[in-house]
């Protein structure tokens, strides 16, 4: 079984800025695309960001300029630094990666429980 398992979290004042984990453990073989999703309260969950295996990066438009995605390969780690926070940042923030428990497997996707991010003066 794999588990993604996000940090970083909590409350923050508009302009500040939080870093967000997520380690991933199992049986891993390899993780391929991972990604960052938000939703926040009465609001469908929406990509805020996804990185390759190889470093390749895409984020959403409301977030281009103010947040980085990042990962360590070698910790199954993934990062999200967010600078410039706003209030419509505040949503429950999920981990979301595509793994394969070896080379033969087909890759799967795993969520992570979410943590909370809440931007507010």
């Amino acid at each position: 079984q794999v588990q993604l398992v996000e940090s970083g979290g909590g409350l923050v004042q508009p302009g500040g800025s939080l870093r967000l984990s997520c380690a991933a453990s199992g049986k891993i073989f390899r993780i391929n695309t991972m990604r960052w999703y938000r939703q926040a309260p009465g609001k469908e969950r929406e990509l805020v960001a996804g990185i390759t295996n190889g470093g390749s990066t895409n984020y959403a438009d409301s977030v281009k300029g103010r947040f980085t995605i990042s990962r360590d390969n070698t910790k199954n780690t993934l990062y999200l630094q967010m600078n410039s926070l706003k209030p419509d940042d505040t949503a429950v923030y999920y981990c979301n990666a595509d793994t394969q428990s070896s080379v033969w497997s087909t890759s799967y996707q795993r969520w992570g429980q979410g943590t909370q991010v809440t931007v507010s003066s």
